[in-house]
């Protein structure tokens, strides 16, 4: 079976627990840590790319931290794999394993093609995966929201 990258399926559950959880304050990174067990080590450099690249915005100060830059349901779960996959293709796993790619015959013509088919088609299938649907069943599993205890009712 093939597996996810651990920074991939973290920052999906970092997005996914900000749109869940913000309400109209900002979430925390501390508070992703202690709701999803995700090391801050990740969790913080995860973060910062998707704020540069427009999915999440930061707020700064001692009540500060992330909040989406786009509604829900206009971030898709392919727009966070690539962010991942380029901070992922500037690092050094990357770089070794570019290395020791085959140039055989029959990887190039055969088994590379297949597989890049395969990554096309999950291209396409996370391309079409709003974190506003993830929200909807995490929902309907009756995962509680703190997003209702952040609503602030002062006039």
């Amino acid at each position: 079976m093939i597996r996810l990258p651990k920074k991939l399926l973290f920052a999906v559950e970092a997005v996914l627990d900000i749109a869940y959880n913000a309400g109209t304050q900002p979430v925390q990174s501390k508070e992703i840590t202690a709701r999803q067990g995700i090391p801050r080590r990740y969790l913080e450099q995860v973060l910062q790319q998707l704020v540069r690249a427009g999915i999440l915005s930061g707020i700064r100060g001692p009540r500060g931290g992330y909040l989406l830059a786009r509604e829900r349901r206009r971030i898709t779960l392919g727009d966070i794999t690539r962010v991942i996959s380029a901070l992922d293709a500037n690092g050094e796993d990357a770089k070794e394993e570019a290395g020791v790619v085959p140039e055989s015959d029959l990887g190039v013509k055969i088994v590379r093609p297949i597989w890049d088919d395969m990554q096309d088609r999950l291209v396409e299938r996370l391309d079409s995966v709003t974190i506003e649907e993830l929200c909807l069943k995490a929902k309907e599993a009756g995962i509680d929201s703190e997003a209702a205890a952040r609503l602030d009712f002062v006039i």
